[in-house]
């Protein structure tokens, strides 16, 4: 048996309890992504009232909304580089400083304090990015890695976005005091975190890295008969298994296609963190919505079924075109939007559905592509995959980080309408890179999305040893 055998074995195995669990374990964690990064812009008029801070001064403004984003810039280069000395030996701290750093939010006395350690909280999102969809796509069969992926990352941040928005409104109706309920809100993000430490620490390293990375043959055996449910007693030796290929033969071979799975998730992030962070803030206002019925519409009525219709056919459309359909819908419904500002403004309906619809179209296409870290995984050989995957998620949370300093610039200056049109750009050419640069990854195993094997090749590229 060869490499590439062994690998089919795992490629083709059918969807089963292993996979389902992998799902949950890593799925938490995206829950408690969604749920942190979202909250802040509901609770942030309540932690402002709370502290006797009548406005922010715009620095203080994308120091609130950006600290997050930008540790997790950190968190992601950090963790990329560690995950290359083993996936799971790190799996589990991400989620630990997600459950200290959420639950300390709901102690801090002053806006500072609240920055810096939301600054915290972001380097164990930043991680989670990196670990959570590597992890899983590592582990998912080729057939059903994109819904796995999709399920895992794209759904379950959306489902956390929403429960946040669902229990601010909860407690707003029980009338509990406004310093109390921002408070519960940021804190509640160390549920979910805590909930799934044990379960991390206790799934097994990946078969690939175990393969490609250390030769562990016992270990891979291990993993093998997990996934599959079978026996894995026909293994090459190591020498056949382990890559023992120069990294920087992988940066120079692949250097295209992981420029594009970062510029892609760049733009993507500057076009939807501009809602994320500031739509419950700015433009729910100017529709006369609330920032907790604003968020939760949004999510619950579009994000959420955008990532369901995700799931549905990313692995039978595949990521390009979902992606090209997505960033397309996102210009057209902002373009709309800033075009019918008056309109969305006397008719709070159509301000919903216009903006509405950039979130369904977002997590449609990018959202559940570029964003869930899919690219990073599947461009990207084994020997690089986690390295790469910090980049890939450095760079989205470099675009949200820029968000978070230009574009309420952007809506003072130059007007809501205007804000959003340049939002509706970006959008048109991340579709054009898109369709130009992206190449197509369904249902194709991870060493030939990753040029890790050619396909003209037999075997994964190896170097054996003369005399082997």
């Amino acid at each position: 048996m060869d490499g590439k055998e062994l690998f089919e074995r795992l490629d083709h195995a059918k969807f089963n309890q292993f996979h389902l669990k992998s799902i949950f374990t890593t799925g938490m964690g995206v829950f408690t992504d969604g749920y942190d990064l979202s909250s802040i812009g509901i609770v942030l008029p309540l932690v402002l009232l709370s502290f006797g801070v009548k406005s922010l001064t715009g620095l203080e403004s994308s120091l609130l909304a950006g600290s997050a984003l930008i540790g997790a810039a950190l968190g992601a280069i950090v963790f990329g580089l560690l995950a290359n000395k083993g996936r799971k030996t790190f799996y589990g701290l991400d989620v630990l400083v997600l459950a200290l750093a959420s639950l300390a939010q709901s102690f801090v006395g002053n806006v500072p304090e609240l920055i810096a350690v939301r600054f915290i909280l972001g380097i164990g999102i930043g991680a989670d990015y990196v670990l959570s969809p590597l992890i899983m796509g590592e582990n998912a069969n080729s057939q059903d890695r994109g819904k796995s992926i999709a399920i895992g990352f794209g759904l379950t941040w959306g489902i956390g976005a929403t429960f946040a928005a669902i229990l601010y409104m909860v407690l707003q109706a029980y009338h509990v005091p406004d310093a109390l309920i921002w408070r519960i809100v940021l804190g509640f993000g160390a549920v979910p975190a805590a909930s799934v430490i044990y379960l991390r620490r206790k799934l097994p390293e990946t078969p690939r890295f175990l393969a490609r990375m250390k030769g562990d043959l016992v270990g891979l055996q291990n993993v093998i008969a997990q996934v599959t449910g079978g026996s894995a007693s026909e293994i090459v030796n190591r020498d056949e298994l382990e890559d023992r290929q120069e990294a920087s033969f992988y940066w120079a071979k692949n250097r295209k296609n992981i420029f594009t799975a970062c510029v892609l998730w760049f733009l993507f992030d500057i076009v939807a963190y501009s809602g994320i962070l500031f739509g419950p803030s700015l433009i729910a206002k100017g529709i006369g919505l609330t920032a907790g019925s604003f968020q939760l519409v949004m999510e619950l009525a579009f994000t959420v079924p955008g990532a369901i219709v995700a799931i549905l056919f990313i692995d039978r459309w595949g990521r390009k075109p979902l992606q090209v359909l997505g960033f397309v819908g996102m210009a057209a419904a902002l373009g709309m939007f800033s075009m019918f500002k008056g309109e969305a403004t006397t008719v709070p309906l159509i301000g919903l559905l216009l903006y509405g619809g950039q979130n369904l179209m977002s997590q449609v296409g990018p959202g559940s592509v570029s964003a869930s870290g899919m690219l990073g995984i599947e461009l990207a050989p084994t020997k690089i995959r986690s390295v790469v995957q910090g980049i890939t998620v450095a760079s989205g949370r470099l675009g949200a980080s820029l968000t978070a300093f230009v574009f309420p610039a952007l809506f003072r200056i130059w007007g809501e309408a205007v804000a959003i049109g340049f939002l509706a750009t970006l959008a048109v050419i991340a579709a054009v890179l898109t369709l130009i640069l992206l190449p197509e990854t369904k249902q194709r195993a991870l060493e030939e999305t990753s040029r890790e094997r050619s396909d003209s090749e037999t075997s994964l590229p190896i170097s054996i040893p003369t005399g082997t």
